[in-house]
């Protein structure tokens, strides 16, 4: 019983030493292996630090803040085409280049949505021969829509092979398709090249 505890404390003793040995104060002589920040950052760097709120109420509300900034950021870099803040969607220079071989093209998709409002219009009226003449039109429109698609998908896949090869281009000319289905002046990103540039 008694050899016992004087085992243990043979062994705390040891332990004790061997930390003693770890935590010695370094020689003030020696280096530190990192430079020393300068005032100014260690003050900013102190005043950024996030301090943790104690209840869930105070938690959830800094995160809808952090949130909120966040979108008006991206919206913002939207409105004016700052890559930095863009939405992952939209960052890299495949979707960019897409879109400004998007943007520089005139398209009859990009009209689709108003000519189908007046063509629906048009079927309204309570006349035979508008009606027929609104189903017509719609059907010939959307059968061009179409090849307009193609022609553009066809294009752009071969520019997208020719610039990024070896790049992930997946998903590059849905984009563009997606894009040029909205009127030039309502598209976000906004388009950042005229039309009739090569971009």
């Amino acid at each position: 019983m008694f050899r016992r505890r004087s085992d243990d404390a043979a062994a705390s003793a040891a332990v004790l030493e061997k930390q003693d040995e770890t935590t010695q104060p370094r020689d003030p002589q020696a280096k530190k292996g990192r430079p020393t920040p300068k005032r100014s950052d260690a003050e900013a760097n102190r005043r950024t630090r996030v301090s943790v709120p104690k209840d869930r109420k105070e938690a959830s509300r800094q995160a809808r803040e952090r949130m909120r900034a966040e979108r008006e950021k991206q919206r913002t870099a939207l409105l004016e085409g700052d890559e930095r803040h863009l939405p992952a969607r939209d960052k890299g220079p495949v979707r960019k280049f897409t879109r400004d071989y998007v943007d520089a093209r005139w398209s009859l998709a990009e009209f689709f949505l108003p000519a189908a409002v007046l063509i629906l219009v048009l079927s309204i009226v309570k006349v035979p021969a508008l009606q027929l003449l609104s189903t017509l039109l719609f059907l010939l429109f959307f059968v061009l829509v179409v090849l307009d698609f193609v022609r553009l998908g066809f294009g752009l896949r071969k520019q997208l092979a020719e610039r990024f090869a070896g790049q992930n281009t997946r998903g590059a000319v849905a984009y563009g398709l997606m894009r040029i289905l909205q009127m030039r002046r309502l598209r976000l990103p906004k388009p950042q090249v005229r039309r009739g540039e090569k971009p």
